[in-house]
C-alpha cells in the first residue's frame, strides 16, 4: 500500500507550522511577538510591488540550485557541491562575459549560459567519476570541492582578474551585451528568473515523461533492482551528476549576468546550500522546488523587513531556514519508515517496482 499523494503537501505544511512553533522561542527572546515576526517574514514582502519583485529575485538562484540538487538526489546521487558548481559557473560567465562585447545579446547570452553550464558540469565531473568508478562517497568529495571553488574565486579576484580601477577585489564589468535584461523597468528582476522557470519546466518533463527520466528515478529507487531491470546505473548517475552541476553553474551565470555584472567574492551567500533546503522542502519535485524557492525568497526578504520594523536580528531568517530543513527531513524520514513497514506486507518486490519505473510508459 502506498502513501496517498495528498500526504506530501500536508507534510510540508506541517513542517512549516512546526518550524514556526520551534523558532517562536528565539523571537520572544529577541523581544518581539512571534505573530508579528511571522507576518513580517511571510506577509509583508507580498504587500508591495517592489518587495514582491525582490522575493522573485531572491528565489531565482535557489530555484536553480534547488532543481540541481533535486535531480541528483532523485537519482540517488547526493550532490552537496552545488555551491562550488555555482561558483565555477560564475567564473566561466565572468570570463566569457568580458570577451563577447562585439556580439549582439542574442549570441552573447547563449554562449555565456552554455559556458557557465559547462563550468558547473566540469566541477561535478570528478566526484561523479570517483563515485561510479571507485565507489568513493560523493557527499565527501562534492562538499570538499566547495571551499576549493571559493579559493579559486578569491585567487582570481586578488590576482589576474582584479579590476585595476576598483577599490574592491572584483573582476571588470562584463560587456553590456552579456548582461541579463530587466523584466520590469526600475526593478532587479531579470531574465534569469524566466530561465529558471524554463529549466524547471524542462526538468519536470524529462523526469516525468521520458525514458531517461524514468531510468533516473528507478536508479534512485533501488540501484540493485535497476541493474536487474537492465539499467546502466553508473551511466545514469554520471548523467544526473553532470546535469545537476550544469544547472548549478547556470545559477552562477544568473548572478553574474543578472545582479552583480561581474565576479565578486560575495557573489553567493550560500545559494548552493540553500538549494538543499529548497529541494528537500519541495520533496524533490520540480513544481515543489519552484514553490519552495519562492517561499524561501519570501522569508529572505521578510527577514530584512522584520529586522527593520521589529528590531530582531536578520539572522533569524537563516535560523528559520535551518530548522525548516531539519523538520522536513525528519517528517520525510518518518513517512518513509511507515511506508516501508506498510509495503512489507505487499506481494510486489522492489525489483518489480524498479522494472515498472524503467518502462517508458
Amino acid at each position: 500500500m502506498r502513501i496517498s499523494a495528498w500526504s506530501t503537501p500536508v507534510l510540508v505544511v506541517a513542517a512549516i507550522l512546526i518550524t514556526f512553533a520551534i523558532t517562536a522561542g528565539p523571537i520572544i527572546v529577541a523581544g518581539a511577538s512571534p505573530i508579528e515576526a511571522y507576518a513580517a517574514f511571510v506577509v509583508v514582502p507580498l504587500t508591495s510591488q517592489f518587495t514582491l519583485l525582490e522575493v522573485l529575485v531572491s528565489a531565482t538562484p535557489i530555484m536553480l540550485t534547488g532543481a540541481a540538487v533535486a535531480i541528483a538526489f532523485r537519482a540517488g546521487y547526493w550532490n552537496i557541491g552545488a555551491e562550488g558548481q555555482l561558483l565555477l559557473g560564475a567564473i566561466a560567465a565572468a570570463g566569457i562575459g568580458t570577451l563577447v562585447g562585439g556580439l549582439p545579446p542574442i549570441l552573447a547570452l547563449p554562449i555565456m549560459i552554455a559556458g557557465g553550464a559547462l563550468g558547473g558540469a566540469a566541477w561535478a565531473l570528478v566526484p561523479a567519476l570517483l563515485r561510479v568508478r571507485f565507489g568513493i562517497d560523493e557527499v565527501v568529495t562534492t562538499l570538499l570541492l566547495n571551499p576549493v571553488a571559493l579559493l579559486l574565486v578569491n585567487g582570481l579576484l586578488h590576482g589576474p582578474w582584479r579590476d585595476p580601477v576598483s577599490g574592491f577585489p572584483e573582476s571588470p564589468r562584463i560587456a553590456a551585451s552579456a548582461e541579463f535584461p530587466a523584466l520590469i523597468e526600475r526593478s532587479r528582476l531579470h531574465l534569469g528568473f524566466v530561465l529558471a522557470l524554463v529549466i524547471i519546466a524542462v526538468a519536470w518533463y524529462l523526469l516525468a515523461r521520458t525514458p531517461a527520466g524514468l531510468r533516473l528515478r528507478a536508479a534512485g529507487l533501488s540501484p540493485h533492482g535497476a541493474r536487474f531491470a537492465g539499467i546502466n546505473v553508473s551511466r545514469t548517475l554520471l548523467g544526473a551528476a553532470l546535469v545537476s552541476g550544469a544547472i548549478a553553474g547556470i545559477a552562477g551565470v544568473s548572478e553574474v549576468a543578472g545582479i552583480q555584472n561581474r565576479l565578486t567574492g560575495g557573489l553567493s551567500p550560500g545559494y548552493g546550500y540553500t538549494g538543499i533546503v529548497v529541494a528537500t522542502l519541495g520533496t524533490l519535485t520540480m513544481p515543489g522546488v519552484a514553490i519552495a524557492a519562492i517561499f524561501l525568497g519570501d522569508l529572505t526578504v521578510g527577514a530584512s523587513s522584520a529586522a527593520r520594523s521589529l528590531g530582531i536580528p536578520s539572522q533569524l531568517g537563516a535560523v528559520v531556514q535551518g530548522v525548516l530543513l531539519l523538520t522536513t527531513v525528519a517528517l520525510l524520514a518518518v513517512r518513509r519508515h511507515r511506508s516501508r513497514r506498510s509495503d512489507s506486507g505487499d506481494a510486489g518486490s522492489v525489483t518489480g517496482d524498479v522494472a515498472a519505473e524503467a518502462q517508458p510508459g
